[in-house]
């Protein structure tokens, strides 16, 4: 799984390696891994820093993550609960908590952490902003919240990954409310071992907003996406 290849100019890559919201980006300088679970840590020997949006052990596994920080050597940032719980484990230098409107840095590439509308103690979405200013949006497995409209028009999302099910309430509908919301140029369904899931939204997104395009993943492929050329 891992991306050997580096993004074109304004572009990132990423791949979609679980059922969940497991998620590894990858922009010009810096390879980020988003609530890894149910992989072997050896999927990612060139990882910069490991995301976690909370505790549930579909997005948090402490022991693959101490695996990956040993081999890598790489920052974990995490909501306070899973900072919590990584805090004995995990060098103290490397283990960054965020909250909700704060922002960190991994070289040039920004991470800001938003709220999260999930029953988990103190779950976060992240905002992540490439060197040259692709924006990423990780709603962990959120649903909607009203926040997210004005999120959406503040950032101009190039990227949105939308929950579409597993999670407590999640569907193609939810899914679709976070797209409706934030307004990327790219929703992606995930979150989910549905593909009829995945196609509902995708016939949503088709009708409901036809300036946003809809990239159905594969598990474990390749994608490329790039900056956005037309604010809306």
């Amino acid at each position: 799984m891992p991306i050997e290849k580096t993004p074109e100019k304004n572009s990132v890559l990423f791949v979609w390696f679980n059922h969940y919201a497991g998620v590894l980006i990858k922009t010009p300088s810096k390879t980020l891994i988003i609530d890894p679970v149910d992989v072997k840590a050896r999927s990612f020997p060139n990882a910069n820093a490991i995301l976690v949006t909370h505790e549930h052990y579909d997005h948090l596994d402490q022991r693959l993550i101490l695996e990956i920080q040993k081999a890598t050597d790489c920052t974990i940032i995490a909501d306070p609960a899973s900072a919590k719980r990584l805090q004995h484990a995990i060098p103290a230098g490397k283990l960054q908590q965020i909250r909700p409107g704060e922002e960190t840095k991994i070289g040039k590439v920004s991470v800001k952490a938003e709220g999260c509308n999930h029953p988990a103690e103190t779950p976060v979405t992240y905002i992540i902003t490439s060197e040259d200013g692709v924006k990423i949006y990780h709603t962990a497995d959120s649903l909607p919240f009203p926040e997210l409209a004005k999120i959406g028009e503040r950032e101009k999302f190039d990227v949105a990954f939308c929950t579409v099910g597993i999670a407590p309430g999640a569907s193609p509908q939810t899914g679709f409310e976070i797209a409706r919301l934030t307004k990327p140029q790219v929703a992606v369904p995930y979150h989910t071992n549905s593909p009829d899931y995945q196609n509902r939204f995708a016939e949503l997104i088709k009708k409901e907003l036809p300036r946003t395009t809809c990239l159905i993943p594969e598990q474990n492929k390749i994608y490329q996406v790039q900056k956005r050329s037309d604010p809306h």
